[in-house]
């Protein structure tokens, strides 16, 4: 299993931003896959997951009707758009397979992609 997150960068708060991760050696229509966060000095957060099987999305409330995570079964890619984005969306986000969306810890997971929001 390979994921590689990519799209990060600075953005102005309220700005927009849109995640990408790779997948590869395995197809994303066999598991539950989604994004975690970590800041600097905080636990791990997960952000958003997309269920396998029944198709369910899960988001954080800290993110919930900002974020929306979709994906591409055809492409073996994940993306995360993240809209109005605050200080505290500033993390280093990963993309990560989960055996299931109500499980807290990722299975697998790459490097992560370093979100900025800051004026």
């Amino acid at each position: 299993v390979q994921l590689q997150a990519s799209g990060g960068g600075l953005v102005q708060p309220g700005g927009s931003m849109t995640l990408s991760c790779a997948a590869s050696r395995f197809a994303l229509d066999y598991y539950s896959i989604g994004w975690f966060r970590q800041a600097p000095g905080k636990e791990r957060e997960g952000v958003s997951c997309f269920s396998f099987g029944d198709e369910k999305t899960y988001y954080a409330d800290s993110v919930k009707g900002r974020f929306t995570i979709s994906k591409d079964n055809a492409k073996n890619m994940v993306y995360l758009k993240m809209n109005s984005l605050k200080p505290e969306d500033t993390a280093v986000y990963h993309c990560a397979t989960y055996t299931g969306c109500l499980d807290p810890n990722p299975t697998y997971w790459g490097q992560g992609t370093q979100v900025t929001v800051s004026s």
